[in-house]
Formats: structure tokens, C-alpha cells, sequence
């Protein structure tokens, strides 16, 4: 709603002081509604924005239309520390929709505050622990950390004042004295008070503890500093017994020593209490990274932390045994050489590859024996140096060899020292690979061409095709497939996509026959070295997956209720296309909203282009038709050209047209007679250029049509006049009606007499009216009520119904013109009427293309429209 003044006391300006406690009242302020607002207020007052950004108000209902707006205590405005002014926008809604946006602005006020300890003197209560004899006086204690929050200067004070300590001016505690634990007492309460200089003041309790010292270091009574201990030793197994004492201990109450090593060593471990070395995990002399000699540094304490301490550092000597099995890595071998390979070739030397980790020879030496394996007597090994060569040349295509490309050999390796360990794996596998493989042949594809055809409706992830290449070496390549050249349109790079290993060829995006209707792929087959290409066309083929385009697609009618049937509904024409379609393959046909089918189209199929036609007339006074607007949901669909069984089968498209057609009604007039009727004739003479001669024909026999009837009602006249009555006065009825019938057409000519008047309800001025063919005039003033004459109907008016209601509608209009134009006509002679009213043919058919031509320019006609000269 608009924003309108429903706050009372806003905008404003209030205050709060800081520190303030939740639901503190800071502002109170009332809302007003307006009269049409039934039910009060619809949005509460409402804090919608604040500036800076705080959730520290908040408004509250205190009755009625009265609002208080409050501290939430979250979080607590702090003077020092916090914005000193909040802008509040405070929104509110009444139920009319009225609305109100107005600010309070809450300006926070310094309150003075106590002290407040910090850092360690925070806590509450802070305990402080002093050595006996660390302090000589004056020794400094703590440092007292205090603040004001408005940043006063601050006094220090102790309590109670026999204690030996002091505070100085800066808040710095310091002892008077240097303390005895065995005469002093051994613990100190006191009271250190802060105060500001308006008197505020804060205290805090500091307990200070004496704590006991030794005095005097133990001493190792152990005088041996070197030993020794084989590797592998068993985790336990005692190396050395270490003791200590302690001067400061006392006959009866003699201290506990603590042992420990303080040596970054992992190897060995010292009862604390004992001091009794032992083996603590697993010592291998190979894994040692350092010399065999491992240096302890043994450390004896009179407390677990903080005593009088020694240390002593002994040495360990780790002997090596003969404890590891001689390994090679990798234990098996895989050799590549030649099948040309000369005799002495060398093949590999074992002694790069294995090992005996033992530190001390001769626990790291070892041989080589027991060569063996199908085909080793072409082969020699050296036990010393452990050399692998061959003794003779190795030819596969010799019927004397073995026919096998590998060779598998085995070894022993062992130990020289006792207790001479073989290998962890005793034989050694050596695969030789006689002959090595060389790249030699092309990729070859299976086909000269691949010619795949793919439906232009495949989804994107088919597969469409698939191509297959292979070369002659041996072992086999491994063939990888890829697309080198074509696949791409102007949206997309990359349209197919090939599996590199199967050569299975896929699309990757929407196909469209309408864009492009083929494509030539290159594809690449490779072994790693060598490459071949294979051309590959992509034939899309077309599916009706396009749908029909109609122009105009949305269109709004307003035709009159009146209008005739088989007329083309203003004109309109639609015209479609499809992109896969021909044009003959378009039917049309209205969907939705054609109540009571009034609407169809022409044609209905066979064609791009259909009209909008009136098929049936509208019929509101019997109730029948009740919507005067029509939404009509047309469809077009390109299946006209389809079989009965195909349109089951084929994929058809339908395109959609909206059409709003609205009914304007006539004029609205209340007859309270017997209501009129008009009737009317559509006639369509349809002329080809080249029937020239037609209307020259037609002409001039009208021409002399028209002279000879001329001629006729010339004589017909004279004879008449001879035998008229006298003239009637103005109003009088006429006496004689003339009944005629021209080729095979008889008509009835009704004289039109306006025998009922009504007022206008538009002008609000009268008007006369024909009740049976509803003709209109207005009314002249002081101008008599005309009688209704007496109307013959001949039956061949009835069997040409659409014809004689047209002529008789025409003769009314001409009628009700003259009598417009020429106010005294009937003052004269009976004869020169009687004259008037007979009318020829030709005379007829003129009166019914001028009516035509009137009612295509004028549309619906009313009384309003009809203006008197």
C-alpha cells in the first residue's frame, strides 16, 4: 500500500545507558489505523533494519495501539566498546494495506564501571607458587593487570599488612624477604584492591605457596662404563646394573631416586627404580644407520621432575653374527636378447643383483651353483662373480632347438660362513626372451569404406557403426582407433565420438537431416608407430521430427453476431510450413473451444494456406449459443498424405494455433411486439480474366433488357393513370398490392409501414419500426402512427425463402429511403404509387448489390446510425 503517517511520536530521538539489562523500556511510541481497517493492525511494528546492524532492541505490545520499544540484553550495549548511536527503521501494516516506515534513533550514554581484573588475575582466585630461597629481597612476584573501562588512572592496595610482600604503584607484587620452607609459613593469603577515582573499586584474592627445595645432587656409585652384547639379543636380557645416591637423604626417611635415559636410543631401557639396563626391542646390527658402538646417557634424579639430578654415559658394543640369508631383488629376472646372440654374450651379472646384508665379513659372503633348466647347457655361470653368459649361439628357426622363445633357468645362491644359510627362496627363475619383438607391418582395416546409416531422431550415446583394423605382427599390436578429419557442423566440434580400443563409432549430439544430410569421418587405426586411415560416410536419414509452423500463431477476432454463413471470418488466412513436410501434408482441424462448431476451416487438408469460415450461424435468442467469446485451440498435423495404417505406425508432428473470436451482439433494443427479422443473401460471382467476353455479353443484353422494360412500364403507366383513384392524404394505407413473378422467381412485394415506435436507450430519442421486417426510421415530429398493411405471401415466395426475403428486405429499404427523401410522396395520385412499387428484374438485382454494398461498409446498422437529412 501506499505509505501513509501511521507511527505517532516517530521519527525520534531516545536514550539508554549502557550495561542495560533486558527489557529496559528506551522509546514509546503508539500507532494509528485507518477507519476501513476492521481488524487493527496486519504487520506489527517491526524493527526491519537498524544501522549500524544490532540485535539489541526489540518492540513489544504494551495494549491497545501502544508499542514500547525495549533492550533484548543480547547483545549489551557497551559504551566503550559498541557504536554510540543506533538508527531503527520501524515498519507497520494495517489490514487496509496502508503502510508506514519511520526511524528512532537510540543514542547510548556512558555509565561509569568498576575495575575489571585481567590476563591471569581474571580467574577467581589466582594461586601462586613461590621456591624457598629463589627470592631475595625484593623479589618481584606477579604482575597485577588491571583496567578501567573509561580508561581512568587506577590505585593498588595489599591487605592485610603484616604479610612480607608489597605492591608498587604499577600494580607489581614483590616479597620483603627471602623465605624458609622449614621456618616460614607455607602458604600466603592476599588482598589486592583496585580502585578508579570516583571510588569504585575491585578485589582479588592471591594465595602464594612456599615451595621445598633440595639442595644436594645424587652421585652414580657404578664405576664400569663399557659392554658388550651380541646382536639379536632377546628383549630383556640385562647389559648393565646401574646405582646412585642421594647426599640430602635421611636415616629414616631416605629419598627415592629416579633413573632414566636420556640418549636418543630406542634400543635399551632402565628400571626407574632400580636402575637395572636391559634389552628393549629387537637390535640388528644391519639396521643400525649409526657405529656398532651405541653411547647411553644415564641420568639419576632425587624427584620426577625438578630435583637435584647426575648423569653418567656408558658405551655398548653390538657384536655381528651371521644371521642373514643371502637375497637377490628381484628374484626373478627377465632377459630380452636376440636369437642371433653370439657365444659369450654376456646375459646378466648376478652379483649387481644380490646381497648378504651381514655388517662384518666373513657373515656377508656367498656363492652361486646349481645352474639347471631346459636349454641350460647353453648357458655358463661363474659361482664366484655370479656372471651369466651364453656358450653357443641360439637360432628359432633351427629344428635342432627347442622351438621355445623363453628359457627358464634356476640358481642357488648361499652363504660362505657358518652356519651357511641358503637363500629365503633357494632357486632363482631367469626367463630369457630369445627374440624381441620389432614393429613391422601396418594397421590394415577390414573394409576399403564404412558407409553407416543413422535416423536423424537417435539419441545422443548410440552406437551407429563399428570399424576394425589389425596388423601381421607377432605378438599382435594393440590397435587403438581415433577420428582424425570430419564429424563436426557449425554448433558442434565434435559430433561422433569412436571407441579407441573397439572401434565402435557413437554420436554425441542431436543429428538433423534439415541441416546436414551426410558426413565424411577419417579414421586413424595405430599401432603405437605406425598409422592407417579408412574414410567412413555417415548417412542421416530423414524422420518427421520437425513440426508444423503456422503464421500467425495468435490472433484476436471481433466479428458480428450477425454475420453470414461460409464468410471468411475477416479475412483471416493462416500459413504454415514444415521443414520435413510438403506442403499438401498439412490438415487442419479446431481442437478445443469450438462450442457448437460455428468454425471450421477451408480447406480443411491438401494444403499450406486455410481460411477461417463461419460454418453454422449463432443462435443466442433461443438460448441455443451463450458464449459470445471462443478460444478455438486449432492443431495443424503433416499427416494428410499419410495411410490409415502408416498414421499408426509413422511419427506425426502437430503444430498449435490460438484464435479468440468475440461475438459483438446488435444494438440493444427491448421490442415488446412481435420481434422482426432480416434476412440476408450472400452472393459470390467468381470471374476469370480470360471469359473477356462474359460481361461484354451480359452488358449488352442488359442494356436491352432494360430498353424493352422501359418501353413495357411506359404503356403499363399511361394506363394506369387513366384508371387511378383520387390522391390519398398523408397516412392513409395503401390500397392495392402487387404481386409479380419474373422467368420462374415470384416475389411478394411488402409495402413498408412502420406500425410500432420505441425510444432509443442510447439518444433516448423515438423511432419507428416495421414488426415483421424490423425495418427502423426515426420518428418525425406531430407525424401520425402508420396502420399495418395487409401482407400476401404466395407460395412460390415460400419456396424461395433466401431470394424473396432478400427482394422483399431490399423493397423495405428502398421504401423507408424514399419516404426519407421525398416526405409527400404519398400526397399524390394512387397511380404514380402503384407505378412506383412495380419493378423489373434488373431493377431488383441493382437494389440487391446496392444493399450488399451498404451493409459491407456500414457493418451492423442501428437506429443511431440512421440519420435523417
Amino acid at each position: 500500500g501506499r505509505r501513509i503517517q501511521l507511527l505517532l511520536g516517530l521519527p525520534a530521538t531516545s536514550t539508554v545507558e549502557e550495561n542495560a539489562a533486558a527489557g529496559v523500556s528506551v522509546y514509546t511510541f503508539n500507532v494509528t489505523v485507518s477507519p476501513l481497517s476492521s481488524e487493527g493492525v496486519a504487520i506489527h511494528p517491526t524493527i526491519i533494519n537498524s544501522n549500524p546492524l544490532t540485535k539489541a532492541f526489540d518492540i513489544i505490545p504494551i495494549g491497545g495501539l501502544a508499542y514500547r520499544v525495549v533492550t533484548t540484553g543480547n547483545p549489551v550495549l557497551d559504551y566503550e566498546t559498541m557504536p554510540k548511536s543506533f538508527d531503527l527503521q520501524i515498519f507497520v501494516e494495517d489490514t487496509s494495506g496502508r503502510a508506514d516506515l519511520n526511524t528512532l534513533t537510540v543514542q547510548v550514554q556512558d555509565k561509569n564501571e568498576p575495575p575489571v581484573f585481567q590476563g591471569n588475575m581474571a580467574i577467581p582466585t589466582v594461586v601462586i607458587y613461590i621456591l624457598e630461597g629463589s627470592r631475595t629481597p625484593p623479589g618481584f612476584i606477579c604482575q597485577v593487570e588491571a583496567a578501567d573501562p573509561e580508561d581512568a588512572q587506577l590505585k593498588y592496595s595489599l591487605a592485610p599488612a603484616s604479610v612480607p610482600f608489597s605492591v608498587f604503584e604499577s600494580g607489581a607484587i614483590f616479597s620483603e624477604r627471602e623465605f624458609d620452607y622449614e621456618k616460614d609459613p607455607h602458604s600466603y593469603f592476599l588482598n589486592i584492591t583496585v580502585t578508579d577515582p570516583e571510588g569504585l573499586r575491585s578485589t582479588k584474592t592471591v594465595n602464594i605457596n612456599i615451595i621445598n627445595t633440595n639442595d644436594e645432587r645424587p652421585y652414580f656409585i657404578t664405576k664400569q662404563r663399557i659392554y658388550k652384547i651380541p646382536e639379536e639379543q632377546s628383549p630383556g636380557t640385562v647389559v648393565a646394573n646401574i646405582t646412585a645416591k642421594d647426599p640430602d637423604d635421611e636415616e629414616d626417611f631416605p629419598s627415592t631416586l629416579f633413573y632414566s635415559i636420556q640418549s636418543s636410543e630406542k634400543y635399551f631401557s632402565i628400571n626407574p627404580s632400580s636402575g637395572v639396563v636391559q634389552v628393549a626391542r629387537r637390535i640388528n646390527r644391519e639396521a643400525l644407520p649409526l657405529h656398532p658402538n651405541i653411547s647411553v646417557l644415564v641420568r639419576v634424579e632425587d624427584s620426577p621432575s625438578g630435583g637435584q639430578a647426575s648423569e653418567m654415559e656408558i658405551t655398548i658394543v653390538i657384536e655381528d653374527i651371521n644371521d642373514n640369508l643371502p637375497e637377490c631383488n628381484p628374484s626373478t629376472f627377465r632377459k630380452e636378447i636376440n636369437e642371433n646372440a653370439i657365444a659369450g654374450t654376456l646375459l646378466l651379472d648376478l652379483r649387481n643383483f644380490c646381497e648378504d646384508i651381514d655388517v662384518d665379513s666373513p657373515n656377508n659372503l656367498f656363492n652361486f651353483s646349481g645352474l639347471s633348466g631346459l636349454g641350460s647347457n647353453k648357458f655358463a655361470l661363474d659361482s664366484i662373480s655370479g656372471r651369466l653368459v651364453m656358450t653357443e649361439s641360439i637360432d628359432l628357426e633351427n629344428p635342432t632347438n627347442p622351438g621355445a622363445e623363453v628359457f627358464s633357468l634356476t640358481v642357488r645362491v648361499q652363504d660362505i660362513a657358518w652356519p651357511n644359510y641358503s637363500s629365503k627362496y633357494p632357486l632363482y627363475t631367469f626367463d630369457i626372451f630369445l627374440i624381441k619383438p620389432v614393429n613391422e607391418y601396418f594397421p590394415v582395416f577390414g573394409s576399403l569404406l564404412y558407409e553407416f546409416n543413422v535416423s536423424e531422431i537417435t539419441k545422443a550415446g548410440s552406437s551407429i557403426g563399428k570399424v576394425s583394423a589389425r596388423d601381421k605382427d607377432w605378438p599382435p599390436s594393440v590397435i587403438t582407433y581415433s577420428i582424425v578429419a570430419g564429424g563436426g557442423t557449425r554448433d558442434y566440434t565434435n559430433i561422433f565420438w569412436i571407441n579407441p580400443t573397439e572401434g565402435d563409432v557413437k554420436i554425441l549430439a542431436r543429428l538433423d537431416y534439415e541441416t546436414t544430410q551426410r558426413f565424411l569421418l577419417t579414421v586413424q587405426a595405430s599401432d603405437q608407430e605406425k598409422t592407417a586411415t579408412v574414410s567412413v560416410i555417415v548417412n542421416i536419414l530423414e524422420v518427421n521430427d520437425e513440426e508444423p509452423v503456422c503464421s500467425p500463431n495468435f490472433y484476436l477476432f471481433q466479428i458480428p453476431v450477425s454475420l453470414a454463413v461460409g464468410t471468411n471470418i475477416n479475412g483471416f488466412r493462416i500459413v504454415c510450413q514444415d521443414r520435413d513436410s510438403d506442403p499438401r501434408s498439412f490438415r487442419y482441424f479446431i481442437n478445443e473451444g469450438n462450442v457448437n462448431n460455428h468454425f471450421t476451416f477451408s480447406p480443411s487438408a491438401g494444403s499450406n494456406t486455410s481460411r477461417l469460415i463461419l460454418a453454422s450461424r449463432f443462435d443466442y435468442d433461443s438460448g441455443f449459443d451463450t458464449n459470445w467469446i471462443y478460444r478455438l485451440r486449432v492443431y495443424i498435423t503433416d499427416d494428410n498424405l499419410l495411410s490409415a495404417r502408416d498414421k499408426t505406425t509413422d511419427l506425426i508432428k502437430t503444430g498449435t494455433v490460438i484464435l479468440s473470436i468475440r461475438v459483438i451482439p446488435n444494438p440493444t433494443t427491448v421490442i415488446t411486439t412481435t420481434p422482426g427479422f432480416t434476412l440476408v443473401t450472400r452472393r459470390e460471382n467468381l470471374y476469370s480474366e480470360s471469359a473477356w467476353y462474359v460481361p461484354f455479353v451480359i452488358t449488352l443484353g442488359s442494356l436491352l433488357l432494360l430498353g424493352l422494360l422501359g418501353y413495357v412500364v411506359l404503356l403499363l403507366a399511361r394506363g394506369l393513370r387513366a384508371r387511378c383513384p383520387p390522391a390519398r392524404k398523408a397516412g392513409d394505407a395503401p390500397l392495392i398490392h402487387f404481386t409479380y413473378c419474373l422467368s420462374s422467381q415470384q416475389m411478394t412485394k411488402l409495402n413498408t409501414v412502420f406500425d410500432g415506435e420505441a425510444r432509443d436507450p442510447v439518444t433516448g430519442k423515438m423511432y419507428e419500426f416495421n414488426t415483421r421486417s424490423g425495418a427502423r426510421r426515426w420518428k418525425e415530429a406531430k407525424e401520425p402512427l402508420q396502420l399495418a398493411p395487409v401482407v400476401q405471401v404466395t407460395p412460390s415466395a415460400t419456396e424461395n425463402s433466401g431470394e424473396g426475403k432478400d427482394k422483399a428486405e431490399s423493397t423495405s429499404k428502398k421504401e423507408t429511403t424514399e419516404k426519407r427523401k421525398e416526405p409527400t410522396a404519398e400526397r399524390k395520385t394512387a397511380a404514380k404509387p402503384m407505378i412506383e412499387q412495380i419493378e423489373t428484374p434488373a431493377q431488383d438485382g441493382q437494389k440487391l448489390k446496392k444493399s450488399k454494398e451498404e451493409s459491407a461498409n456500414q457493418g451492423l446498422s442501428s437506429p443511431n446510425q440512421d440519420k435523417l437529412p
